[in-house]
């Protein structure tokens, strides 16, 4: 019996089909056919029931499927317990939101590619519950996202946090005086929604201020969110460090409000029982590269440096 052959079983229960197999293995559909067959042959009973149009295990298969996923794990965590952090291959599945993608996931995966260049990165940028269920669903190993949605199944470690700022199209809302938030939620009012891990933030944080807004808009895609607040059809919380250039070029104004928004802590997930030696050092460089200030980071030092 070799990893190969527990490989094909394993991923062609995960994913439904021979096919999608062979795509996540890189290797053709008769390659991982043949590594069944043999494993089959082996233990002489049929792993797959093929009376079925879909790739469905019998219950000798089933019982195949528990152990290929502890003897893989246990594979998994050997390599990266033993061996040298540049020799470690693997695939490694990381969800990030759209502003972790906006501004420092460049330089993470920069240090990723330094310290592991054979992990193979497969990045998923979607909003904070997405995430959380795709997580869930051992569709992702490792997540970055706010610290909205604690669940015991899953551990967390705090990595940054996130400062935001109320913001308008200059001149939407007067100026000449700082305001109270009930004040500012006479304005229309363009949030997040609770897909987002920030717009459940603060949504819970209006509540506790005793404000409901009532009129708003939501906008789930940051782009859209800071493309419609400067077209000024509204006012909007947005991370104040990265737009600060936009807000000094005059296409975005910060409106000073009392009480200010809290800070937005940002953590690293992954589910309790997946946790290894690779997946905790890439939570240590998430920590030590973590900074919503700046755009794209990578390519700036990159551009300082060159």
């Amino acid at each position: 019996m070799t990893f190969k052959q527990l490989e094909a079983l394993y991923w062609i229960a995960r994913l439904g089909g021979f096919a999608q197999a062979a795509n996540q293995l890189h290797t053709s559909q008769s390659a991982v056919s043949k590594r069944v067959h043999e494993l089959e042959a082996l233990f002489d009973t049929e792993l797959f029931d093929r009376s079925q149009r879909s790739a469905r295990l019998t219950e000798k298969g089933e019982e195949m499927y528990v152990l290929a996923q502890k003897l893989l794990t246990q594979r998994d965590a050997a390599v990266e317990q033993f061996g040298k952090p540049g020799v470690v291959e693997r695939r490694l599945r990381i969800g990030v939101t759209e502003l972790t993608a906006m501004t420092w996931l460049p330089r993470l995966v920069r240090l990723i590619q330094q310290h592991y260049p054979k992990v193979i990165l497969e990045p998923d940028v979607d909003d904070s519950l997405q995430l959380r269920d795709k997580l869930l669903a051992d569709e992702l190993d490792l997540v970055f996202l706010p610290d909205s949605f604690a669940d015991a199944r899953m551990a967390s470690k705090a990595i940054g946090e996130v400062k935001s700022a109320w913001m308008c199209k200059p001149g939407v809302v007067p100026a000449d005086a700082p305001l109270r938030l009930h004040e500012l939620a006479r304005q229309r009012m363009l949030v997040q929604g609770g897909n987002s891990g920030t717009g459940r933030a603060y949504d819970a944080w209006m509540k506790e201020q005793g404000v409901q807004p009532a009129d708003t808009i939501v906008v789930s895609n940051l782009i859209a969110l800071v493309g419609l607040t400067v077209s000024g059809l509204g006012v909007s919380y947005l991370p104040r460090e990265c737009l600060r250039p936009m807000v000094a070029a005059g296409m975005l104004a910060e409106i000073e409000v009392a009480p200010a928004l809290p800070v937005v802590r940002y953590v690293a997930m992954h589910k309790g029982e997946h946790r290894s030696a690779l997946t905790s050092s890439i939570v240590m460089l998430a920590q030590s590269c973590c900074d919503f200030t700046r755009m794209f980071q990578a390519q700036a030092d990159d551009a300082m440096t060159g």
